[in-house]
C-alpha cells in the first residue's frame, strides 16, 4: 500500500516534536511526503501527493490540519480515490486523532503504520467515521470536519489563545481550565460577557427547536470529545451529533458529570432547556461566530449554516 504523509511543521508549537518526526522522515526517503507551515500550504501539499498516487495518507498536524485536508479533498477531489487517512497526535489539540484511537507520539504512529503498510495490517485498523459538511449557501465550496461549535465555543477558544502562551497549553490543558472556570460561573448563575447567550433560529431536520436564543450549540460525528467527554444522549439513528442549550437554563451542580458523560439526570430534558439529538441535518441562523475543527469563521448578521453528514471517511488508527 502506498503511503505518503503531510508534515505541518508549525502544529503544536513544538520544535523538538516537530525535528524528531522530520528526522523520522528523511530516514524514510522512499515515502513521499510534503511539510507545510501553515493551512494555505495544504492544497498544493496534496496536489502533490495525489500525483505519487498514494493510498494512506498520514497527517501530523492538530484538528486544523485534519479539518482543512478533508475540507480539499472532499470539496476539490484532487485524489481518484479518497485516501485512508490516519491522523497523527501532532497539533496544539488532537480530538479527531483522540477518537479514531491513535497514539501519543507521532513518530511511533509513523512507525506502526510503515509497518501496518509493508506488512498487510491496515485494515485491522480502519475506523470508518461520517464527516461534518458545513455549508452557508453562499457558492463556496463546503467545508468538511468533525466537531463544530457556535457562540460560546468560538469566544472560548478565543480566550483560551489569550491567556495561555502560543504552544501546546492553548490545547487540551488551556481548555480544561477554561471550560472549567466557565462552569463554575454558570454555577454562580453567570450569563454575562462570554456566556451573553446567542440569538439564533435553530431547525432540526425541519423541525423549530424552542427558544430562540443559546448559550451553547455544537455539532459533531465523534464518539467522544476531549477528556473523553460525551457531552451528547440522541439515540436517532442519524450521524450528525447536536446538543444546544438555552440561554436561561439552571445548571445544577449535580447534573454537570452526567452532561458531560452523556447521562444527564432525569431532568435534563428540552423541556428545560437541554436538546441533545441525533439528525441528518441542521440549520442555523445566526449572527454569532462559528468554528469548525479550529477554523474560525467571523461573526455574520443573518448567516445561514446548514450542518450534515453526507460523505463517510475510511480513517486509519496510527
Amino acid at each position: 500500500m502506498r503511503i505518503g504523509v503531510l508534515n505541518n511543521v508549525h502544529a503544536g508549537r513544538n520544535p523538538r516534536r516537530a525535528a524528531r518526526v522530520r528526522a523520522f522522515l528523511h530516514a524514510h526517503p522512499e515515502v513521499p511526503q510534503v511539510e507545510t507551515e501553515s493551512g494555505e500550504h495544504v492544497a498544493e501539499a496534496l496536489r502533490l501527493l495525489a500525483r505519487e498516487d498514494v493510498e494512506l495518507l498520514a497527517i501530523n498536524g492538530g484538528d486544523g490540519t485534519l479539518q482543512r485536508t478533508l475540507s480539499e479533498i472532499l470539496a476539490n477531489g484532487y485524489f481518484a480515490q479518497v485516501p485512508l487517512i490516519a491522523p497523527l497526535r501532532g497539533g496544539r489539540t488532537n480530538m479527531n486523532a483522540l477518537d479514531i484511537g491513535s497514539q501519543r507520539n507521532p513518530v511511533t504512529a509513523l512507525e506502526a503504520l510503515f509497518h501496518a503498510a509493508r506488512n498487510g495490517g491496515v485494515h485491522d485498523r480502519l475506523v470508518e467515521r461520517a464527516v461534518l459538511r458545513l455549508e452557508f449557501g453562499d457558492g463556496a465550496p463546503a467545508h468538511y470536519g468533525m466537531c463544530m461549535g457556535v457562540g460560546l465555543v468560538c469566544r472560548a477558544i478565543e480566550l483560551t489563545h489569550s491567556v495561555f502562551p502560543e504552544g501546546r497549553a492553548q490545547g487540551v490543558f488551556g481548555s480544561s481550565v477554561v471550560i472549567g472556570t466557565l462552569i463554575a460561573r454558570l454555577m454562580a448563575g453567570s450569563r454575562t460577557g462570554i456566556l451573553q447567550p446567542d440569538a439564533m433560529r435553530i431547525r432540526l431536520d425541519g423541525q423549530q427547536v424552542q427558544p430562540e436564543n443559546f448559550l451553547l450549540v455544537f455539532a459533531t460525528t465523534l464518539e467522544r470529545l476531549f477528556l473523553n467527554i460525551r457531552p451528547f444522549w440522541g439515540q436517532e439513528q442519524a450521524d450528525v451529533r447536536i446538543t444546544a442549550i438555552a440561554g436561561d437554563v439552571r445548571c445544577p451542580l449535580r447534573a454537570v458529570p452526567g452532561i458531560l458523560r452523556g447521562r444527564p439526570p432525569a431532568s435534563i430534558t428540552p423541556e428545560t432547556g437541554y436538546t441533545s439529538c441525533n439528525v441528518h441535518e441542521a440549520e442555523l441562523r445566526l449572527d454569532c461566530g462559528l468554528v469548525l475543527d479550529g477554523e474560525m469563521f467571523a461573526p455574520e448578521p443573518g448567516r445561514v449554516a446548514r450542518i450534515s453528514a453526507d460523505r463517510r471517511v475510511r480513517f486509519v488508527r496510527a
